[in-house]
């Protein structure tokens, strides 16, 4: 099974959309070793993604589970996978190392040339030049990482120039999400500027692909590539069931947004899941009302309620902000597809398909 583990609850930085509380609550030995047991005692794969707070706060924690899940996984032949987002600043060659030996996957928090609005160092100090220094180490061991970058309200002006940016320091893959939260203000000014953000955006892809460079600029390659495929991303969000993030104190929940609310209270690593829980949980990840008769409820993330919960406070209830924002999103998209498309159809099938 697969678990997200929040090794500490403290941070290095003070990101200004972060729906996160800092508070010094790290995750002890016993529940760290009890989790990577709890992911090996399901199906035939265990995965652990470590998250924070920051987690290379607490480094020592990943490599003790790192020895005691590579050990474990030679023991009883279930397959060890493991991944970690950081917002990268703690990097450096020795954890570098380790984490290649062990095949982790990394995805780094970087907002790109919008770094430094948002992204700040606990007590105000600017985060770029060290970022971006960590980035091209990064880089160097792990030329497959990912850049994650989100944007807010103020940042938009900056969304296409960090693609570039981004894709220029050697990412391969970027993923670039809007910040939801009480922290944030959309206002229709940022939205209108988004969407030619989006389109500037779709241009660069249109660059990329005519070159043949292979990059994965996400959601605009997403939308492109589960439209021809008929896929619907809501199919991704199953609460509780693909990824369970588990707290300091080794408490269990379907999802990020639900931690601390007593009713989705999933079990914790010592005693295990509440198996009944967890599949009543996850019955209710279904479409919202407001959505089933809307002409593109399969190509929205409209049944995400860790998303849902997080912008509305009800799981079953999506905002306006996000409606708005996959609209914009999937006619930019849609009309960026059918102009690679009619390009050159063998190449959009091969780079999308």
């Amino acid at each position: 099974m697969n678990l997200t583990l929040h090794l500490t609850e403290n941070c290095n930085m003070d990101c200004t959309y972060c729906i996160r509380e800092k508070c010094p609550k790290d995750m002890t030995e016993d529940v760290l070793l009890a989790a990577c047991d709890l992911a090996f005692s399901k199906g035939k794969r265990a995965g652990l993604c470590f998250f924070g707070g920051e987690p290379l706060l607490k480094k020592d924690l990943i490599y003790k589970a790192l020895d005691y899940c590579e050990e474990k996984s030679k023991k009883t032949g279930i397959r060890f996978d493991c991944k970690m987002t950081t917002n990268g600043s703690l990097l450096d060659e020795e954890f570098l190392k380790r984490a290649v030996r062990s095949h982790m996957g990394i995805g780094i928090s970087f907002d790109g040339k919008a770094q430094d609005i948002c992204r700040i160092f606990a007590g105000g100090k600017p985060t770029s030049s060290v970022v971006e220094e960590k980035a091209k180490l990064l880089l160097s061991y792990m030329p497959e990482a990912s850049a994650l970058a989100t944007i807010a309200p103020q940042a938009v002006p900056y969304y296409a120039e960090s693609v570039k940016y981004l894709h220029g320091l050697g990412f391969k893959h970027l993923s670039f999400v809007i910040a939801y939260g009480k922290k944030v203000n959309w206002t229709d000014e940022a939205l209108d500027e988004l969407r030619l953000q989006l389109e500037e955006t779709g241009r660069y892809i249109k660059e990329l692909f005519i070159k043949g460079e292979k990059v994965f600029i996400g959601p605009i390659y997403s939308k492109i590539s589960e439209c021809i495929k008929d896929k619907n991303p809501a199919e991704r969000c199953h609460l509780g069931v693909r990824q369970m993030p588990v707290t300091p104190d080794g408490s269990l929940y379907p999802c990020t947004s639900f931690i601390g609310d007593e009713y989705y209270l999933l079990g914790n690593v010592f005693e295990g899941l509440n198996e009944a829980k967890v599949t009543e949980i996850a019955k209710r990840a279904s479409t919202p009302e407001t959505c089933k008769d809307c002409p593109l409820v399969k190509r929205c993330t409209n049944s995400c309620g860790c998303a849902n919960r997080m912008n509305t406070g009800d799981e079953n209830k999506v905002s306006p902000l996000q409606c708005t924002y996959e609209r914009m999103l999937i006619e930019v998209s849609d009309a960026l597809g059918e102009e690679l498309y009619q390009m050159d159809p063998a190449k959009f099938v091969k780079v999308f398909g």
